[in-house]
């Protein structure tokens, strides 16, 4: 059964990408939100009463298009296309850098009924909740990959017109919060003016590194290598940030975030979570929270309290 869930729900994710105008997207997002809805309720559920920070779509187009003719056939069916033209409609898609295309809140941006959907499918789930346990519910939305505050806005402004109408109409008193991921260099750099529309920052760290260094992070292990062994690296970027680079542009935005928003909540998310070094630099530099994999947990957490006592001692 889930196994079917899944297959139907990647199928109107791949019918809702290659649509070619917004009432077939429409109706494929209509079919999608009864699976978020129903996630985010779980999730509520089981974090029970805790915050609950939820990333807007982020990945890549060419995760969600069809690869193969088989594949194509029956989704060419349901959108009332021929094979030829959905196949060339999925060329059309490709990208040479998906990881620095068509994604994160620029999908958003070209697709803003993406956004609209997603934040039915978070209030909604968050009103079910508060209604059914009694305990209210106060979800975080995170818009990924902005390196504009023209872009967060806009986004931020569909987010806000859904949610404060599902809200209104609920008769709850729901708060939520828009806070954005800064992973890309410019939007570091600017960290003041996205500070103006977001209520909180995460580091998104794989990519900032990424795009800081202009390597792909899928690549660069074929060559990093030599990087170590001729000490031009000491480590993986990817594992520790870099505190010289990477970490500047952290601490650049963490200062001019403040001095917009003085109580603004900083962190980061990514694998450098869950890495001592990564973590006594982020209590260094003002971060309020680290997000990493479940099995980090317990050594991120002793990292931060290990910092929190040098800190005190004044050795940090």
């Amino acid at each position: 059964e889930h196994m079917f869930f899944e297959e139907e729900r990647i199928f109107n994710f791949r019918r809702m990408i290659t649509a070619e105008d917004v009432e077939t997207r429409k109706e494929a997002l209509e079919k999608i939100l009864p699976y978020q809805r129903g996630d985010f309720e779980e999730l509520f559920k089981a974090m029970d009463g805790y915050s609950v920070n939820i990333r807007f779509l982020d990945p890549p187009l060419h995760e969600f298009l069809p690869h193969t003719d088989e594949e194509i056939k029956p989704l060419a069916e349901s959108l009332g296309m021929t094979f030829e033209a959905l196949k060339e409609r999925v060329e059309s898609l490709k990208e040479f850098n998906p990881m620095m295309g068509h994604r994160g809140c620029r999908l958003a941006v070209t697709y803003p009924e993406i956004a609209e959907m997603q934040t039915r499918a978070v209030i909604e789930a968050a009103i079910n909740v508060t209604k059914e346990t009694g305990h209210p519910v106060t979800p975080e939305i995170m818009i990924p990959l902005v390196g504009d505050v023209k872009e967060l806005k806009y986004v931020k402004n569909v987010v806000v017109k859904t949610a404060d109408k599902l809200i209104a109409e609920s008769g709850l008193d729901m708060k939520y919060e828009v806070g954005t991921m800064i992973e890309i260099p410019r939007a570091a750099i600017t960290a003041d003016k996205i500070a103006t529309e977001a209520e909180f920052f995460s580091f998104g760290t794989n990519d900032l590194t990424q795009m800081t260094f202009g390597f792909s992070r899928d690549d660069a292990a074929k060559f990093l290598g030599d990087y170590y062994s001729k000490n031009i690296y000491e480590h993986d970027p990817f594992a520790t940030v870099d505190q010289e680079g990477v970490g500047e542009l952290m601490k650049i935005a963490s200062e001019k975030g403040r001095s917009t928003r003085p109580n603004i909540r900083l962190g980061i998310c990514g694998e450098h979570g869950g890495d001592p070094k990564t973590v006594e630099f982020c209590h260094k530099i003002g971060l309020t929270y680290v997000s990493c994999s479940p099995y980090r947990v317990p050594i991120a957490r002793l990292a931060a309290a290990q910092a929190a006592v040098k800190e005190k001692m004044g050795i940090l």
